[in-house]
Order: C-alpha cells, then structure tokens, then sequence
C-alpha cells in the first residue's frame, strides 16, 4: 500500500510523462501521495443548476445544462474567436472562446449534451459566457462528483497546458477510484477515537470531494489535527535528545557582581513570582542543562 502511494504520478491514468514533468515542476506533484496531499484552497457550490432564462448580466459562477448547437468563427487575426450557441428548454446563449479554438469542437461535438459553468456577461445586447469549463453530461455520470467543485492553485504555466482545478480534481478522483484498499491510518486507534477524528482516509476524500459542509468541516479537523500532532511531537523529540545528550556551561555558584548588583544597586523591590523565577534561573544555571526560557 505504502509503495503504491510512492508511484510516480506519470503512471496514473490521464497524466503521462510531459504532464507529470509540468506537475513536479510547477506544483511539486511527483507521486501519488503528493496527489492526494495537494489540497483545494477554496470550494464552489455546485449544487444548483440554473435555466438559461433565469440568466442575468453580472452574475456570479452559474451551471447550466443544455445542447450545444453549433459552432461558428468571428473575427480576424488576434479578435479571431470560436463562439457556439448553447441551448436549453428556455432558451439560448453564446458561449465564447478566444483560446482552444482548433481543438474545441473537436472535443465537444455539436449536437451533444454538456454541462457548462462560468460568469454570465453582455456582449452584443446578448447573454455571453466566455471560456466556460465545459463538461460532457455522459462522461461526468463516470466520475467522482461533488456538491462543492474543489479549486486547486496552479500556475500559468500549467494552465497555458490545459492543466486547470478541474483536470487535477479528474485524476484525483481516478486515483481514488484506482486505489483498492484504504489510505493507511496514521494516528493510533485510541488517539482516534478519543478525540472522535474521521480516518484518514475518509478525510482525504471529504477534502476533495466533499458530501456535505459538516463533513468536510470534519476532514479539515481530523488533517489540521494530524499536521499540529506531528508538529508538537517533532518538538518533543528535539527536547528530549537536547536534555539527554547536550550538555550547557555550568555555573556553579552565583558571582559577587550579580549580589552586588541585587543587593546595591536594583533600585526596587522584586515580587515573589520574580525572585521566584530568578531561583528557576539559578537552578538551571547550575544542572548543565541548556534552559529555553521566555521572561
């Protein structure tokens, strides 16, 4: 299990060596384990779908479901675009691309069933979607679907290569989907249940493919979790190999300048908690032990 997830990522369906190149370099994608650990910064509410008549200029993110109709070219040179009417059973809508031009409708034949998401705009006294992700009805009943569209950070750079939150999402589901058993737990059976944490591998894929809001919220705890543990863990390590093995300066007895100084020249009295703290100090001063200590 643990040397599946250590799989270069150029092995998983859909990526391929010059993608898996681009994911390295641009997001530190190199396995599995990196795929699975690269987490959304933010999520989109997928849930509504609305009708081309509901439509209004300035509106935020909408879905649609509809038919493409046909695609047709405007402009020339650098105003050169592909546009393509795009139906439902209210009505119609442009849909606009100034890059892709060549292999779009290819990709998305005319005459289909598509799913399209984007900001409504208005252009020619038209309602305008420009460079809507777009999305085959069919093939998105074979994969992993979400309530809420998980957005990844990517580059320029791998955006220029069509490598966008939508086809990291894709191949993090075919990763689930590839995947025959459960992600390894990682924290013990009794840290899990004592503080009523979701597995690991329940969390992994609420913070991909969220259900509902309370789970996710729930995935977000139980990783947050995990990353402070080994944290504070790490830490107590490091202190533990510092009291046994380091060894500080010794300084077994206390120097007339500090009693001087104490006793002639410190213009006030101290409070018990400090000449408490100045007992701790001398103490630790004295046990070769190196003292971490914030006054």
């Amino acid at each position: 299990m643990q040397n599946f997830l250590d799989t270069e990522i150029k092995f998983l369906q859909g990526v391929g060596p010059k993608r898996a190149e681009l994911l390295a370099g641009e997001a530190g994608i190199r396995c599995y384990r990196d795929l699975l650990y690269y987490f959304p910064y933010r999520y989109e509410d997928r849930t509504k779908f609305y009708k081309i008549n509901e439509l209004e200029p300035e509106m935020p993110n909408v879905q649609l479901q509809g038919r493409i109709v046909s695609y047709y070219s405007e402009g020339k040179g650098s105003g050169k675009r592909l546009s393509a009417d795009f139906e439902d059973e209210t009505g119609r809508i442009r849909l606009t691309w100034f890059r892709g031009i060549k292999w779009i409708p290819d990709t998305y034949p005319a005459g289909r069933e598509y799913i399209i998401f984007g900001k409504p705009g208005l252009f020619g006294g038209k309602i305008n979607i420009i460079h809507p992700e777009i999305e085959s009805a069919e093939k998105r009943e074979e994969r992993i679907v979400s309530s809420f569209q998980a957005q990844y950070s990517t580059t320029e750079k791998l955006k220029n290569h069509f490598i966008t939150p939508k086809f990291i999402s894709r191949i993090t589901g075919t990763l689930f989907k590839t995947m025959n058993f459960r992600v390894p737990e990682t924290l013990p059976a009794w840290l899990v249940e004592k503080y009523h944490l979701m597995s690991l591998h329940d969390a992994l894929f609420e913070v991909h493919f969220p259900s509902r809001h309370d789970l996710l919220e729930k995935a977000r705890y139980r990783l947050k979790f995990e990353e402070l543990f080994y944290i504070q863990l790490n830490l107590l390590r490091y202190k533990s190999h510092r009291d046994t093995h380091v060894k500080g300066f010794v300084f077994g007895k206390v120097g007339d300048l500090f009693n001087r100084f104490y006793y002639n020249k410190l213009p006030f009295e101290l409070t018990n908690a400090q000449k408490r703290v100045i007992k701790e100090i001398r103490k630790d001063l004295g046990s070769g032990r190196q003292m971490n200590r914030l006054l």
